[in-house]
């Protein structure tokens, strides 16, 4: 298995990858699915939770994706190993970042990230390993034109599912997401969770975690994107497409019915 540490002066970074794939959650709402298969790897409509993404990702050009383990995180490499290919898609090289084996659980959002930055694009995207939505557009051109602007973030909202009636986040007319109060009158969507970042939303000025995470620490992402939308430096897209957390097995049941 292509396995790394970020640490190690001699690890070939030449190839990053420009997509990671969220999968070290511990999945405990989904218990007692959970108890024996993480996440990422329950069926839903017939294939793998996380395959959603990748074969989403294939399509849009990606050829190298990053994912992090955590909750049995064994069980991920020994299903796919060192690629995933999907009838009628290209190959995707896959690498792992063991975050459980490396410090007992996962790392959160930002601390996974930051974890994996050393083997990360300078533009990358991430998407959840426990989200389905079958329809996304990891558009290369998209892509492309995040990558000439002064952003430093790029996320996609939805709009509010049962679940998360007030939302996270607003959405200006001229495309920026906003930090919004739950009391604000303004609409407030639901962060998707899929994203494009830049490496420097993972540095200094706005992590104070060093590239590759050594300690281990664990921090969320939702302060740091707040702090970034009140300067300005976070772009946002609403999808109105099929999404859905599923992170029930109430969830999972319906859209396996």
């Amino acid at each position: 298995m292509t396995t790394w540490h970020p640490t190690d002066p001699h690890q070939d970074t030449r190839h990053p990858a420009s997509a990671m794939l969220l999968a070290a959650g511990r999945g405990e709402r989904m218990r007692p699915l959970t108890d024996t298969t993480p996440k990422p790897l329950l069926q839903v409509r017939g294939k793998p939770l996380m395959q959603w993404p990748l074969e989403g990702l294939a399509r849009g050009g990606v050829r190298q994706v990053l994912v992090n383990t955590a909750w049995l995180g064994e069980q991920i490499p020994a299903f796919w190993g060192d690629a995933f290919a999907a009838p009628g898609l290209p190959p995707v090289a896959l690498r792992y970042s063991h975050e459980g084996r490396d410090f007992g659980g996962a790392l959160e959002t930002a601390g996974g990230i930051v974890r994996a930055l050393p083997h990360l694009a300078d533009v990358f995207w991430v998407a959840a390993g426990d989200v389905y939505a079958p329809d996304f557009v990891f558009s290369a051109l998209v892509y492309q034109r995040f990558t000439s602007q002064t952003g430093l973030a790029h996320v996609w909202l939805v709009p509010n599912p049962a679940h998360n009636p007030g939302g996270d986040f607003g959405l200006s007319a001229e495309g920026l997401a906003l930090n919004l109060p739950q009391a604000a009158p303004q609409a407030r969507y639901t962060f998707s969770t899929i994203a494009m970042y830049k490496r420097a939303f993972f540095e200094a000025a706005w992590c104070p975690i060093p590239s590759g995470n050594p300690e281990g620490v664990k921090a969320p992402l939702a302060a740091m994107l707040r702090a970034a939308m009140d300067q300005g430096l976070v772009s946002a897209s609403l999808y109105e497409g099929l999404w859905v957390d599923v992170g029930t097995p109430e969830r999972l049941a319906q859209l396996n019915e």
